[in-house]
């Protein structure tokens, strides 16, 4: 009985995906679109389903990509940060500049 356990949990494990690194065609190709929006790194769908074509990676990976990019390489500034954490888009900037309290 031991024997189909351990047959099973192997066949279990070499069902999974391999870990490791992204293909090189698909981080640089990530990583030229990072560059262009260095400023506010959030794909929006649309451009997430493009990326996931053109790079041949599915929708997580490219999700946990740009998770772990920005935590690792993102330094938003001061302004951005307060949008962030409102959950504001620049776009949204000039209405969120636009008025004001006491009028």
């Amino acid at each position: 009985m031991l024997g189909l356990q351990t047959g099973g949990l192997k066949q279990e494990l070499s069902k999974k995906k391999k870990k490791g690194k992204l293909p090189k065609e698909a981080r640089q190709k990530l990583l030229s679109w990072w560059e262009l929006h260095y400023k506010w790194p959030y794909p929006s769908e649309t451009e997430k389903v493009a990326l996931a074509e053109t790079t041949g990676l599915d929708q997580k990976q490219i999700n946990n990509w740009f998770i772990n990019q920005r935590k690792r390489h993102w330094k938003p500034s001061e302004d951005m940060q307060f949008m962030v954490m409102d959950g504001l888009h620049p776009s949204e900037r000039s209405s969120l500049y636009g008025w004001s309290l006491h009028g």
